[in-house]
């Protein structure tokens, strides 16, 4: 796995983070199929021990790699695909106010099926500011 992250890195179409949380890896935060050009994207994906779920960690780690990927990376879209019942995750978009775009029925293959997931989105012209800032502005209402 660390050597396809590294390669793909390397290529130009992914990026991995690690989530520290008080100088501790806590999760994982990784962009996957970046595309450059006309469609100018990537989507996010992301974990995090359950321990540290809660402390708007994972919001924080994803609105910096979103205002990275569009101010450094020089994208214009990323995504995020979340499986309808995994809770924690929709929580993490709606504090973002991430765009719903819909769902893709059996996307990827996880737990020996095709997984249905709801898919998120974001535009550079959709954020006035940065990413981090709109979700301090959500956490502070």
């Amino acid at each position: 796995m660390v050597k396809a992250l590294i390669s793909q890195a390397r290529k130009g179409s992914g990026l991995a983070f690690a989530i520290t949380y008080e100088g501790e890896v806590v999760g994982q935060l990784n962009v996957a199929n970046i595309l450059y050009g006309s469609v100018s994207s990537a989507t996010i994906g992301y974990w995090i021990a359950k321990e540290y779920a809660g402390r708007s960690i994972t919001p924080t780690a994803v609105a910096l790699s979103i205002d990275y990927l569009f101010n450094e990376v020089g994208l214009h879209r990323v995504e995020i695909d979340i499986r309808p019942e995994n809770a924690a995750s929709l929580r993490v978009v709606e504090k973002l106010g991430l765009r719903h775009e819909g769902t893709k029925v059996r996307f990827i293959h996880i737990d020996g099926a095709f997984r249905d997931h709801h898919i998120f989105a974001i535009t550079k012209e959709e954020l006035s500011g940065s990413m981090l800032k709109r979700l301090s502005n959500t956490q502070a209402q």
